[in-house]
């Protein structure tokens, strides 16, 4: 009997630290990082390898599939790139080397309000979460 209830526990255990709920048997989804990135983001170009700073700049986080996400911009000089997500600590940043003209994606999820840096090709830009 012992034994029996000893196993039940460690089965349980097992179980909802592998995500499945130990009741229900369902899954329990985690948390995807392109949710948690999307959104609006105000703020400013700080530093531009090709032209001035510029103030007032949109970037827009859009979701396209699990941990991946495209980013658009107000403003032209920043193209629209899309990249995968990883969590790092605190923050999620994208992963691999930087292909393409995004160099750094970086999400810092316990500031308030949740703050953006971006480099893409040679501009870095840096800014706070709307709304």
């Amino acid at each position: 009997m012992v034994r029996a209830l000893a196993f039940a526990a460690v089965m349980a255990a097992s179980l909802t630290a592998s995500g499945v709920s130990a009741q229900s048997g369902a899954a329990i989804p985690r948390p995807d990082l392109a949710d948690a990135a999307a959104g609006v983001y105000r703020g400013d170009v700080i530093s531009d390898s090709r032209g001035s700073s510029r103030s007032d700049v949109t970037i827009t986080i859009t979701k396209t599939g699990p941990n991946a996400v495209q980013v658009t911009s107000s403003y032209g000089r920043l193209p629209t790139v899309s990249t995968r997500l990883e969590r790092v600590m605190d923050t999620i940043q994208n992963t691999g080397a930087p292909t393409g003209p995004l160099e750094v994606f970086l999400l810092n999820t316990t500031a308030a309000p949740v703050r953006l840096d971006l480099t893409i090709d040679g501009a870095s830009w840096s800014g706070e979460k709307a709304g």
